[in-house]
């Protein structure tokens, strides 16, 4: 079997950030709200949360070094991270805006649950809350890279969730009637 040639692809440099944007953007990514607790409670939209460990169990968070949420990280031990569900794109974009309000009055625009473990406000309907004990943080150029220990979590397992891919939001594609899993 013979393979068809490709032409090679343009070789770009790697410090072109719009190129290095859409390049990253090609690998869909989950999206959550990350939020702070305390006297000046804060969210923000993001997708760069990964799974770190099972033992311990620990997860990954990026933050830009721009963003209100890094001072408010900076200053907290606890964050919770709620991985959005399909249909809460209004959710995501309403904590992606930075117009909107600051403390408290940002949560008054969506459903929110108190958390069982952090003050962190937790996001109604959400498929995943994470309440989690900030255990590390490292540099990471222009963001930090935070990870945290997972104190307590609560799934919906069968809650399909939104989705993040070259630039737009979007939802999995239902699976095909009589297809097992």
């Amino acid at each position: 079997m013979s393979a068809l040639a490709a032409p090679p692809p343009e070789r770009v440099r790697a410090d072109d950030p719009v190129r290095l944007r859409r390049a990253f953007g090609a690998f869909a990514t989950g999206v959550t709200v990350v939020t702070v607790g305390g006297d000046a409670p804060r969210g923000m939209t993001a997708n760069s949360f990964t799974s770190v460990s099972l033992d311990p169990p620990l997860v990954l968070l990026c933050v830009g070094k721009d963003a209100v949420m890094h001072r408010s990280l900076a200053r907290s031990g606890t964050f919770s991270v709620s991985v959005l569900g399909a249909g809460q794109e209004g959710v995501a974009r309403h904590f992606a805006d930075r117009s909107r309000p600051m403390g408290a009055g940002q949560f008054d625009a969506v459903g929110w649950l108190a958390g069982r473990t952090c003050d962190a406000p937790l996001i109604a309907g959400a498929a995943a809350h994470f309440e989690c004990e900030k255990w590390r943080a490292y540099d990471g150029g222009d963001h930090t890279i935070y990870l945290g220990k997972v104190l307590r979590l609560d799934d919906l397992p069968g809650r399909d969730v939104l989705l993040f891919h070259r630039g737009r939001f979007r939802n999995l594609a239902p699976e095909p009637e009589g297809v097992a899993a």
